[in-house]
């Protein structure tokens, strides 16, 4: 095959648009529930029952944006518009979700649930037809392993960086901006992240700004190269959901997606929660002001970015199903093991790191692979419907990360967790230390039974994409 090579300026491009979107998401998933519960003021039970009525019905909202952004034409492309006219509502509707009004609790928990619903709505226009970019820049499997490698790097990065100035800013802005609830924080607790509702909204919308410079730089420096071929053109939305879900690995890969994302989602959502009332020790590393959950945060960014530069050159060698599996099995017994090890820092430190590389091995190999579950559906029923597949793994994404955060929540609540004890109860703890540990580590072992039935094997993924070159060609003959 003679395919055009990306250039590593266009893989960067690519790249700037997951860092956009992961800088919001690590938001979501990592610090939503403490500012719910902390800042805002509701229970953890209405919180969780929140995320999951959100999220569920906005995920299937994913497959309604990738039906429609399939049928866009515009000049910039099908896909590519989407990151310019919705990357300044991304940002903004950001802000306004992190905001806590002067309201009752009825009333706060109703602009909740319209807020965050909102959020995901116009997270979901940006980053469906984004993510549907990588089935488009090139047809090529190598490039596609490429970047998605880019992709996850990127996410990383914009996940350093939101770990890295969230804390920082919300201090700022809180010293700043709002003195007197500084002066209340008890010296038990200072050590965490500032509970100010000024801190949380301000900071929420400076990170919304460096967004918005991302996703305009990516829709910039990226181009869409695949085309429809002409007979796939008028194919109704009823056949494209038709074929979709008639397609087996589909299926599989979506369920094994979504069993990943909830290992992550369950593990970060608690972590807060785990290091101020398990691990208990009052710490913020001069200069930075990040506290010991932050470092946490960012020692398994840094181990699943190794592990995402790592996943191309490994799963090369040994195959993307091969890979998924040997990784997705590592992180269940380390995640097990974590359980188990001494409440030292050195000792839960060593094992994020360890448990986060094998972790980050998943992510490029699963977006990967719903490219190749594009063209594996194109060769079956001639039709490309790039967005609504991979609007079906964004779908498998806010499943995961809805399921996960309302099992957090609700596990918090049964454990009886009460955000006004500045000390909280053996059981209250015992829940939260499951949390970052077992209930993962099932999570895992769920994702390595469905990768073991996936059936495109790395040879019939290059078969498929041969075959489809060839019609390609034949059909501009």
């Amino acid at each position: 095959m003679n395919l055009q090579k990306i250039s590593l300026k266009e893989k960067i491009g690519y790249g700037f648009g997951d860092a956009a979107s992961s800088m919001f998401w690590k938001i979501f998933g990592m610090y939503s529930l403490f500012f719910y519960t902390d800042v805002f003021g509701i229970t953890a039970a209405a919180a969780g029952t929140m995320f999951l009525v959100a999220r569920l019905w906005d995920s299937f909202f994913d497959v309604f944006v990738g039906i429609i952004s399939d049928r866009t034409k515009s000049r910039y492309g099908k896909y590519r518009p989407y990151l310019l006219w919705f990357a300044i509502p991304f940002a903004v509707m950001g802000a306004i979700t992190f905001f806590t009004p002067d309201f009752g609790q009825t009333a706060k928990l109703v602009y909740a649930y319209i807020t965050y619903s909102l959020m995901m709505v116009v997270y979901s226009l940006i980053n469906v037809p984004y993510a549907s970019l990588l089935g488009v820049i090139s047809p090529d499997p190598i490039e596609r392993n490429s970047l998605s490698s880019y992709r996850m790097s990127f996410a990383f990065i914009g996940s350093f960086i939101t770990f890295m100035l969230l804390q920082p800013l919300i201090d700022f802005f809180a010293k700043t901006f709002d003195p007197e609830s500084v002066a209340q924080t008890s010296k038990a607790v200072e050590s965490t992240v500032s509970t100010s509702p000024v801190g949380w909204v301000m900071g929420v919308g400076a990170i919304g700004l460096i967004c918005v410079i991302l996703f305009l730089l990516c829709f910039s420096w990226t181009k869409e190269r695949v085309t429809q071929i002409e007979s796939e053109k008028n194919v109704s939305v009823r056949q494209d959901l038709k074929n979709l879900l008639r397609n087996a690995p589909w299926w599989i890969l979506v369920a094994t997606g979504l069993a990943s994302l909830l290992f992550n989602a369950v593990r970060d959502s608690v972590a807060i929660f785990f290091f101020r009332d398990y691990v208990q020790v009052n710490y913020k590393m001069a200069g930075t002001g990040w506290d010991l959950t932050t470092i946490y945060f960012l020692v398994g960014q840094a181990a699943n970015l190794i592990g995402v530069m790592a996943a191309p050159s490994i799963s090369a060698k040994y195959g993307k199903r091969k890979t998924y599996m040997i990784a997705s099995l590592m992180a269940g017994l380390l995640s097990i093991a974590f359980y188990f090890i001494p409440n030292n820092i050195t000792w839960i430190l060593i094992f994020q790191f360890m448990i986060s590389i094998f972790a980050g091995y998943v992510l490029p190999l699963l977006w990967s692979m719903f490219a190749d579950i594009v063209d594996h559906q194109e060769l079956l029923t001639g039709r490309r419907a790039t967005g609504l597949i991979f609007s079906s793994s964004s779908m498998s994404q806010k499943l995961g990360w809805a399921l996960g955060t309302a099992l957090s929540a609700w596990i918090l609540a049964l454990f009886k967790y009460a955000p006004e004890l500045a000390v909280q109860s053996p059981q209250t703890i015992f829940g939260e230390h499951i949390s970052v540990s077992l209930i993962p580590a099932v999570c895992c072992l769920l994702a390595f039974v469905g990768m073991y039935f996936y059936p495109l094997s790395d040879k019939k993924v290059k078969e498929n994409t041969e075959q489809l070159e060839v019609k390609r060609a034949n059909s501009k003959a």
